[in-house]
């Protein structure tokens, strides 16, 4: 482990490895594994660009010597910030075979969030593109090394300026010997996908995080007629390994990558390319749902959509196998572990409603009221959890960490769930996003699916706003589908469908649009404090 980490206690290892959910293997080994059975395979598309998994083998080893011999070794950190390009995952298996530690940011940060995380990792390296949808990166990258210490190399993907092209870092084997890690080393450094406040940094190993993507395209179903696109930023843990990336890879399936979620870059790519699968979070599922219902692409190859990152809402649920075409999986999971799915052949009340059943047999679930207390069998709860793939501290948060987890080593999550008795999951939303109006708590999660049902309504987000008598008030943001409903038409709404008087919103806000996380998720803080704003004018 790294310093900073904290492992698995060694009576919990022995029991992972045991009963086989740590194999010994390296993530670095699931491409070289594949490239020797299919090596003609086509394993990546980038636009025009497309790689056999020979040829992205070969990429890889030579890009570890190459940065081996640039003196990045074994658990130095690699800030890698790419968008959805071919070089990622070169790169990325580079760092898994050399045993340096990529700490994957996303495309949309900016320097609050890069400055902080390569301080925290204390990265060697940035790697970089020279601009991505408009904006610079290298000049990022100044400020970067001006106030990080420990950035020795920025690697650039295009134009490097003063700094160094990736493409020339392993252009030839410079025969640096390069040797592969230990399966219970630290693999990545991934983000906590929290909607507000700087990322935290989330240690997944060799072993766990290999049978995170294992297991997960086994519920998936893939295999070699796979073709996965990555809609999704890349370097996020959905795309990456729910099966994501490293899934398909694994199963000897085809990674196609889209620069952009929209439907008008991932319809064209669905029909051209003949998607099989690929994995949204549910404010995309619902943009392409409203899409397709005029696009003119082909969309009869997609057979699986994922959709996770946050609930979605059971009537745009009933509506993908309609609109799109394809079956529904739902994803309920975390960066931290734990992983949800609905199975292939679950029923479909349950694929509709309800946010899937742990991955593992291990998975070891509480659901908790605020005093730490086991609920009653049905009842919502917090989540907590601990198993085979789930960390048991973030990397270097010694302070945060006896808040985040039980002292037993269950990661307390959040998540507000009630838990059904096939094992499946319900998520009724996050401690934060229930409202406590004067003493009665209002579950954000059901108003808003309730108002979803209202045929005036595309989507809506409610947020707590302060009140001097209550402490807070609901609000409904509304996002209308056609003219805007009234308060009191969204109310009787409410209380036809059965909702309780006090659940109903003290107000009713229209907006254009939501303010989003750079994965897309309502930012809910951000909306409060622009509701609030209002309210003070």
């Amino acid at each position: 482990m790294l310093d900073g980490c904290v492992g698995w206690p060694e009576d919990f290892a022995a029991r992972y490895r045991e009963r086989g959910y740590w194999q010994g293997r390296t993530l670095g080994s699931l491409l070289r594994e594949r490239a020797k059975a299919v090596p003609d395979h086509t394993a990546v598309v980038d636009g025009a660009r497309r790689w056999t998994y020979r040829q992205l083998d070969d990429r890889a080893d030579r890009l570890a010597s190459g940065l081996h011999g640039r003196g990045i070794t074994a658990g130095d950190r690699v800030l890698m910030q790419l968008p959805n390009v071919a070089e990622f995952l070169a790169l990325s298996f580079a760092l898994f075979r050399l045993g340096a530690v990529p700490v994957m940011a996303l495309p949309a940060h900016r320097e609050t969030e890069i400055v902080h995380l390569a301080r925290l990792s204390e990265a060697t390296a940035y790697v970089i593109p020279d601009t991505h949808l408009g904006f610079d990166h290298r000049v990022l990258a100044r400020t970067v090394c001006a106030e990080v210490p420990s950035v020795r190399h920025v690697l650039v993907v295009g134009e490097p300026e003063e700094f160094t092209a990736l493409s020339a870092v392993g252009a030839k084997d410079d025969g640096a010997p390069v040797t592969e890690p230990h399966p219970s080393a630290v693999a990545v450094l991934l983000l906590s996908g929290g909607t507000t406040g700087i990322p935290k940094l989330i240690p997944r190993t060799h072993d766990d995080y290999a049978y995170n993507a294992i297991a997960s395209a086994v519920v998936a179903g893939l295999d070699a007629t796979t073709r996965y696109l990555v809609a999704l930023p890349i370097a996020h843990n959905f795309p990456l390994a729910c099966p994501g990336v490293l899934g398909t890879l694994h199963a000897g399936g085809t990674v196609v990558l889209s620069p952009t979620p929209s439907p008008d870059d991932a319809f064209q790519l669905i029909e051209r390319e003949r998607i099989t699968v690929t994995a949204l979070v549910p404010p995309l599922a619902l943009l392409w749902l409203e899409a397709a219902e005029w696009a003119e692409f082909d969309l009869g190859s997609l057979e699986l959509l994922q959709v996770g990152g946050s609930r979605l809402k059971t009537g745009t649920a009933a509506r993908i196998g309609p609109m799109l075409g394809c079956g529904l999986q739902q994803v309920f999971g975390m960066a931290e572990g734990l992983l949800n799915y609905t199975r292939l052949d679950d029923p479909e009340p349950l694929v509709l409603e309800t946010q899937g059943r742990p991955l593992a047999g291990d998975d070891e679930l509480r659901i908790v009221d605020a005093d730490d207390r086991e609920v009653t069998p049905g009842e919502v709860g917090e989540l907590l959890v601990r198993g085979p793939y789930t960390l048991r501290g973030y990397y270097r948060a010694e302070e945060h960490n006896p808040t985040a987890f039980t002292p037993d080593g269950f990661y307390r999550s959040g998540d507000l769930v009630r838990q059904l008795p096939s094992g499946h999951l319900v998520v009724e939303g996050r401690i934060k996003d229930v409202i406590n109006r004067g003493g009665e708590k209002v579950p954000v999660e059901e108003v808003e699916n309730l108002l979803l049902s209202h045929p005036a309504v595309h989507d809506v987000a409610i947020v707590g706003i302060p009140d001097e008598a209550l402490g807070e008030r609901s609000c409904a943001c509304v996002i209308a589908h056609g003219p805007p409903p009234t308060r009191a038409g969204l109310n009787s709404h409410l209380t036809r469908s059965g909702l309780a008087a006090f659940k109903l919103p003290d107000e009713v806000r229209m907006l254009a649009s939501f303010p989003r996380t750079s994965l897309g998720k309502v930012n809910k803080r951000a909306l409060a404090e622009q509701i609030a704003r209002s309210v003070a004018r």
